[in-house]
């Protein structure tokens, strides 16, 4: 493969059409009351959007992902970008990060260092990793999508290329979302080098993705916090799919919203942000950092990626390959945010209870790198250590 180094290096004509349209957004009216359940709440969203305007260093963000090595390469005629970070340590073991949606590579920025370097980090230097994280075509730098096709399994084997081509004979994977479906597909496409994947599971994977959820108030078995989660989690499975619905069937109508409007790309990522991580923090900044989630937002506005993203899931829904595969690979599972629903997220992942690696978490969310770094990177090392 032909390697390029890379630098994040956005225009100052871009941070000022930033600046500029965040100050002369039209906003809409909202009803009295009604908190979260139409969609994001006109005084958070009017306040978040001045601090991305007047409050956000993009500068300083920017200089942070520049500080992690990172590359551009072609794979099967698609740009692909990636962070490569080698551990110091002689005995590090090969390891792919793969994000999801509405996600990017910014959602590592707390984990890569640890994991490349736990000496520092008071880890065992044994558990050191090479990471290797690239951005799903389509995300971040890997744009732009040069053709229709770029699913999971295609993206499966360009990361497995991608591996290949940085010299790495046997490696590991860890993902969440889109990138848990591709580390199971890398187990069955690549499984003589693929040697154990590590995946994120959260009850909003149950919601969005599982069958329909029985009424829990028929069911005497349960007690009362394990139905009312279920209710909560019944809801989202009729109130929250909407941008699943736009995103796998119309995704160029949204785009034109997405590319023009930063308070409308805002809203569509900060309301998953809200819904999917920790149900104890009530607005998205109490789960994770707010700067950190506004870098991802800026890369989705600076780099138009509302529109290939949302064609990404539209590939995904039209594709004849699966969201999950059964991998060849040993398989290990953190589940988080699982609070009166430990044993529905296991049924539904792991019915007949196979798998040798099972972790269950109270905190966390859907961006368990962002929200609970520490338990997940120490989760990751865990599973790691007994495959290898």
């Amino acid at each position: 493969m032909d390697i390029k180094p890379f630098r994040i290096n956005i225009p100052q004509a871009a941070l000022d059409d930033l600046h500029y349209r965040l100050a002369h957004t039209q906003w809409p009216d909202q009803l009295p009351g009604d908190g979260w359940t139409r969609g994001v709440p006109l005084n958070y969203l009017q306040s978040l959007a001045e601090y991305w305007r007047s409050g956000f260093d993009w500068r300083k963000q920017e200089a942070a992902l520049n500080a992690f090595p990172q590359f551009m390469t072609e794979i099967d005629g698609q740009p692909i970008h990636f962070v490569h970070v080698r551990s110091v340590e002689p005995d590090a073991k090969p390891l792919l990060l793969l994000h999801g949606y509405p996600s990017s590579i910014v959602e590592f920025m707390q984990i890569i260092e640890p994991l490349t370097n736990p000496r520092a980090h008071g880890g065992d230097p044994k558990d050191a990793f090479h990471v290797v994280a690239p951005s799903l075509p389509g995300f971040g730098f890997s744009i732009p999508v040069k053709e229709a096709g770029w699913d999971l399994s295609r993206s499966s084997q360009a990361f497995a290329q991608l591996m290949k081509g940085l010299g790495y004979d046997r490696y590991y994977a860890h993902g969440g979302d889109i990138g848990s479906g591709i580390v199971g597909m890398l187990g069955r496409v690549d499984g003589d080098h693929m040697c154990g994947g590590h995946v994120v599971t959260e009850p909003t994977s149950l919601a969005l993705l599982g069958g329909p959820i029985a009424d829990p108030d028929t069911n005497a078995n349960l007690s009362d916090g394990e139905k009312a989660r279920m209710r909560y989690l019944r809801e989202l499975q009729t109130e929250g799919k909407g941008y699943l619905q736009i995103q796998s069937t119309k995704p160029q109508t949204l785009a034109y919203a997405l590319a023009d409007s930063p308070v409308g790309q805002l809203a569509w990522i900060v309301e998953k942000f809200q819904a999917w991580t920790n149900v104890a923090a009530d607005l998205p900044e109490q789960a994770v950092d707010r700067d950190q989630l506004l870098t991802n937002i800026s890369l989705y506005w600076f780099n138009r990626i509302g529109a290939t993203a949302a064609n990404f899931i539209y590939e995904a829904f039209h594709s004849s390959a699966p969201w999950a595969a059964a991998s060849s690979a040993p398989m290990g599972y953190a589940a988080f945010n699982i609070k009166n629903v430990e044993k529905a997220m296991r049924d539904m992942v792991d019915p007949q209870r196979k798998l040798t690696h099972w972790s269950d978490f109270v905190e966390g969310g859907h961006f368990p790198a962002m929200e609970v770094p520490d338990l997940l990177v120490d989760d990751i090392r865990d599973f790691f250590r007994a495959v290898s």
